[in-house]
Parts: C-alpha cells; structure tokens; sequence
C-alpha cells in the first residue's frame, strides 16, 4: 500500500480495517437521498465477492423496501424525466435483490436504467447506479467505465464505491486503496469503512479488520438492512478469527438490526456446528433456506448435511443451490468465485474449470486465482492449482478457504512444507471453518506429517 499523508491514514493504517467484501452477496443500498455533488446513493460491493458494499448516509428512510419501490415507481411514471427517481428506483431494485435472494429485481433495475439512460445519456445517476448493477451482475470493467465516467463529469464521491469494488475485483489493489483513502479522506462513513476493511482483510490484518468493522457498524446507515450486513461482517471476522463468543454476539446484532437476516441466521448456525451442535444449525440453516433460498446458505446447509451423514436432504439442498445460481445467469449474473467454487465440489468440474479459467481472464481477483487453482487441483492437476493457489495468497489473506484449497493442493502435488504450513495455520486459527472440509485438512495434516 501506497503510504500516505498522517491525515490520510485514518483508516487505512492507523485502524488497519479489512474484511472481504463479497460481491455477490453487495449490492446497493435503496436509499434515496440525493447526492449533492451528483446522483443518488450508488456503490458496489466482496467478493466475494464478489464476491458487491454501498450503503446510505442520510436519515433512516422508514418505509420498508417494497414501500419504496412503490412510491419510486409512482415518481418515475409521473417525472419520466426525473433520473434522480429513476436511478433510486433501481437502486431500491438492488436492495431488494439482497433481501430476497431473487435476481428478478436485477432485470427489473435494469430496464428502469436503460429507459433514463436513453433519455439522458450520460446521467452521472444513472451511471453511478447502472455501476452499482454491473458489480452485482459481475461485469467489473463496465462498472469501473460507469464510475470513471461519473467522476470525470462531476466529481462526486458516490461513485468511489463503485470504483473501489470495481478495482479490487479487477486485481488493482492499488489503485482501489488510493480510491478508499479518497472515500475516507472525504467522508468517513459505513460506506468507506466497509470498504477499507475489505483492502485490509486481503493483507490478513484480522485483528485490525475487527476494530475497522466495530467502526463501520457504529457509523450506521440509511437502510437497516445495510447496518446488519456489516455487523455479520464482524460476526465473520470473529469466526475466522476463532473468537466464537463475539462471533455469536456480532450474527446476534445483525438480527437486533434486520429481522431475520440472512447472513446473521447463517452465522449463528456456524457458530452452533462449530460448537458441536450441527443438530442445532441445521434446524436453523433449514428455517432459513425455507424462506431465503439463496445459494450460499443452500450449499452451507448441504455440506452441513453430508458431514453428518444425512445425504438424502444434502443432495436436495445442494441442487437447489445449483437451480438459485441457474436463476442468476439467466439474470445476467456472470459466474463469480463463489459461483465458480461450488461448481467445483458439487457440480460438474470440467465446466467448473473451463469458468474458472473464464472469470480469470475478465476478473485477475486473488479470488479469481483461488477458483482457478482449486478447479485444477480437483481436475488432478495439483501442481498447476498450487501455483494459482500460491497466487490466491500473495497478499497474506487469512481467509479460510484459501488456505484450505492452498493446503490441499499442496499435499495432492507432494509439496509438504507447503501444505503443513498452510494447513497447520487454518487448523490453529480457525479449526472449525467447516464441518465437512476441517476433517478433511486434519487428514491431510497428519499424512503431509508422517511423510516428513
């Protein structure tokens, strides 16, 4: 990272913030409060996501998404040239794809972005917004186009979200720590602080990644639903973190802020299984994918399943995990990391890696780099995944799956150091990362040893 100026390194040094942002899971805060330097509330994201954070800053808008959308829609029928509504009005789109896990609403924010940009090409609201949309469909290089153009007309901050995200995905970490330290520099908020955090995580700064998100939530935000992400964002910190209490306490807080959150039903029923109870979470990972059936906490609860033996309902969630991410590529969804992952362990790995070799070339992420690896190591090739494996790390991420993949990698290509160093360090941070890969680790730990 670039140094910089004492009064610049609020956040980016002296709190050492970091999280992986997701960019599938980020999208865009439905808020509507006009910018005044141009455009409505926009931003991005991770990953993943991809892996996909932007979040309001003006009063707490008290209508529920659904009441938004309703009074936005009327707005826009009645001022078909307001861009201003319009671009709120898929924004309030994007936020309701986060709340229900249905990527309907991102054809629905799309078409009410084509007719204002038709109208008024080159809207810095609309772009900000349609920036917003392309990091939530994974179109990376357009959703940078989209944020440079709004910059280069009016010098908004909104649309740095979109930058950071958009450069982090792209593999320019750089460059996306020079646009998270403009966002901190210009106004310190939920917003710049997720993202810092997300710069940070990548460089394996837990510890500072903690304190950077305890800042983030205490910010607050527009929209309830954003306050909760971010605290599940804690929550997944402390996890890896191995501190399953604040873990526990962090999910706990996401729910106070959102009923029924998603990712903070998911958290706490990782922290049960974790724990030893997998009874427990899988009641709770099945009370939610009943109402929520999103991917990721599908293929959480299918892996749950099989690693307590109950196939039967693991093959059921797990293909309908595989139908949610049918339903986003028919949305115009391009296949992510988290995409690309669970193709490789439950779907079919040669088209996995022929993906994974795709999303590289669009999208050079650390992330990326991981998928790649690990769609080659399951491909039998572990030499190859071990050097995209190595490329995953090159920043010092902590993250567990990298490590895992890393670790397996190395042991399947006979590279012992290597796989108990990285092994070793999952197992002593975070030993219950998963109950049906920590097994899996363990084994492989033990062997790579024996053979030394």
């Amino acid at each position: 990272m670039h140094r910089l100026p004492s009064t610049a390194r609020f956040a980016l040094v002296t709190l050492a913030t970091a999280f992986v942002v997701t960019l599938g899971v980020l999208a865009l805060s439905g808020g509507s409060q006009p910018d005044p330097a141009g455009g409505p509330q926009a931003g991005g994201p991770f990953s993943r996501s991809s892996s996909e954070v932007a979040f309001g800053d003006g009063a707490r808008d008290a209508t529920t998404t659904d009441g938004r959308i309703k009074k936005l829609s009327v707005a826009v029928r009645s001022r078909p040239d307001d861009t201003a509504a319009a671009a709120a009005l898929a924004g309030a789109y994007l936020q309701r794809a986060r709340e229900t896990a249905d990527p309907k609403n991102y054809l629905q924010a799309n078409d009410v972005l084509e007719r204002a940009l038709a109208r008024k090409p080159g809207d810095p609201a609309a772009l900000s917004t349609r920036g917003a949309l392309r990091l939530a469909r994974h179109d990376f290089a357009g959703a940078l186009d989209d944020a440079r153009s709004v910059l280069a007309s009016r010098g908004s901050v909104r649309p740095y979200g979109v930058l950071v995200d958009a450069l982090a995905e792209l593999g320019r970490y750089d460059e996306a720590a020079d646009a998270v330290q403009t966002m901190l520099d210009r106004k310190p908020n939920i917003e710049s602080y997720a993202r810092a955090a997300y710069i940070r995580e990548l460089r394996g700064d837990l510890p500072g990644a903690a304190e950077a998100m305890r800042l983030a939530v205490a910010a607050g935000g527009a929209v309830p639903e954003n306050e909760a992400y971010v605290a599940s964002l804690l929550g997944d910190i402390e996890f890896t973190r191995g501190r399953l209490a604040a873990a526990k306490t962090a999910y706990r807080d996401s729910l106070r802020r959102f009923a029924g959150f998603s990712r903070g039903e998911a958290g706490l029923a990782r922290v049960e299984a974790a724990r030893g109870r997998p009874a427990r979470a899988i009641e709770r990972l099945r009370r939610l994918v009943k109402r929520l059936p999103a991917a990721p906490a599908l293929v959480e609860l299918g892996e749950l399943e099989l690693a307590v033996g109950q196939s039967a309902p693991a093959r059921r969630h797990l293909a309908l995990a595989n139908e949610q991410n049918r339903l986003e590529l028919e949305a115009g969804v391009k296949p992510d990391a988290i995409f690309i992952v669970q193709e490789i362990d439950h779907g079919d790995r040669r088209r996995a890696l022929r993906v994974a070799r795709e999303a590289w070339d669009g999208a050079p992420s650390v992330r990326s780099a991981d998928a790649l690896g690990w769609a080659l190591t399951r491909a039998g090739r572990p030499a190859e995944g071990l050097r995209w494996a190595r490329r995953a790390l090159r920043l010092g991420s902590r993250d567990p799956n990298f490590l895992f993949h890393a670790g397996m990698a190395a042991h399947a290509a006979g590279a012992g150091a290597d796989a108990r160093r990285w092994l070793g360090r999952l197992l002593r941070e975070t030993p219950h990362f998963s109950a049906l890969r920590a097994p899996q680790a363990r084994r492989a730990l033990a062997a790579s040893r024996a053979r030394s």
